[in-house]
């Protein structure tokens, strides 16, 4: 089984304020379960009930979406095709794009009406063409929410229809929402921050109201049914930092919207953002076992930020605790530790560090000497 060994780094050192400070209460909200991350570290820094069970609604068309665009970039379906809407997709209750039975939509059309106007309609209609059947695609779903470590999410249905098993927390859709932003920059940047929409003769205005109130918040989805609430996942950039609220269980969209900007308020307000490495900074050199090179360096793919108290940056510290033993071959991109975060000499956040090159194995007499050390070590 693998251990872990400690390297030390540095310990980052910035003018300390004359009085101490704590990290920053977050505010009181008007909700059922909320939680705000920072955007890519998943660092959190607010949450309440962000583990219970809820009842999406239409928060699950995050996940409908998210296939929706790994079958466009997989080449399964294009953006100009024509989807026929069958009976099933037309009769879809609830939150409407309005297509016709028996007529054939655009997919991007289709896009534009599940994430604009949250047609549960539209969702029916792409879960049809990508898998071949509502039920089909709900196991789609349920299979990428294993992947994606979404660990307390069941899927029915590609529209966020209440049912039984139908059920996420805020902390699995704060990774979903995390992910679609990660894997699909472009799609998100295109369609998430669309005001309104008009299909068939019906202009419908995107239900976020954070797009018209707070010019730096570019998605992402509303979500209301009676047992949810109202429900809003909000992003926000604010020069290079952004931020994911989500704010669950409010008890009218007046309130899910204020909540929301109050709590994104509060994470640009009260916390720097730190980088403490940049894309592809080699963080450490590791041990390497049987391996062509003896060492490999470990870092992180993106920019690693941390969001921090204001002014209390000198209280941050640093720890990378290495697997070991590190076999090759290691593939770039590998978890290869962790990077402890500390602040005031509590944990503040454990962040996986990455190999930032291959390793190929040795040759077979290298690797018999490194058998023989390990036994030793």
């Amino acid at each position: 089984m693998p251990t872990f060994r400690r390297f030390f780094l540095i310990l980052l050192f910035f003018p300390l304020l004359a009085h101490a400070q704590q990290i920053p209460a977050p505010p009181a909200l008007a909700a059922k379960a909320w939680l705000l991350l920072e955007w890519p570290s998943g660092q959190e820094l607010a949450a309440q009930a962000a583990d219970e069970r809820i009842e999406p609604a239409s928060l699950t068309k995050l996940m409908t979406a998210y296939l929706t665009f790994a079958a466009l970039k997989q080449g399964t379906i294009k953006l100009d095709q024509a989807v026929p809407v069958s009976e099933e997709a037309w009769r879809t209750p609830g939150s409407r794009m309005f297509i016709k039975v028996n007529t054939q939509v655009p997919v991007e059309d289709l896009i534009k009406g599940m994430i604009v106007q949250s047609g549960n309609d539209a969702c029916v209609a792409l879960a049809e063409v990508i898998a071949g059947s509502e039920g089909n695609f709900a196991q789609t779903m349920n299979r990428e929410a294993q992947r994606l470590g979404l660990k307390n999410t069941s899927f029915r249905n590609a529209s966020g229809i209440p049912d039984p098993q139908h059920y996420t927390t805020a902390r699995d859709l704060a990774t979903l929402t995390s992910a679609l932003i990660r894997d699909f920059p472009d799609e998100y940047a295109k369609y998430y921050s669309i005001k309104e929409f008009r299909y068939n003769k019906i202009t419908q205005p995107n239900r976020n109201r954070l797009l018209k109130l707070d010019p730096t918040v570019d998605g992402v989805k509303t979500g209301h049914t009676d047992a949810a609430g109202y429900c809003l996942i909000s992003s926000s950039k604010r020069g290079e930092r952004r931020l994911l609220s989500v704010v669950l269980g409010a008890v009218s969209d007046a309130v899910r919207t204020r909540e929301s900007l109050k709590l994104l308020n509060h994470g640009f307000q009260s916390y720097d953002a730190m980088r403490l490495y940049a894309k592809d900074q080699t963080v450490s050199e590791l041990k390497v076992w049987k391996g062509a090179s003896s060492i490999v360096k470990a870092g992180f793919q993106n920019d690693f930020v941390v969001s921090v108290p204001k002014g209390l940056s000198s209280r941050l510290k640093t720890e990378l605790l290495s697997q070991q033993p590190l076999i090759a071959p290691v593939t770039a991109g590998q978890v290869v530790g962790t990077l402890k975060v500390s602040f005031d000499g509590k944990p503040y956040g454990d962040y996986p560090v990455v190999a930032l090159e291959g390793v190929s194995s040795a040759g077979i007499f290298g690797r018999m000497f490194d058998t023989i050390r390990l036994w030793f070590n």
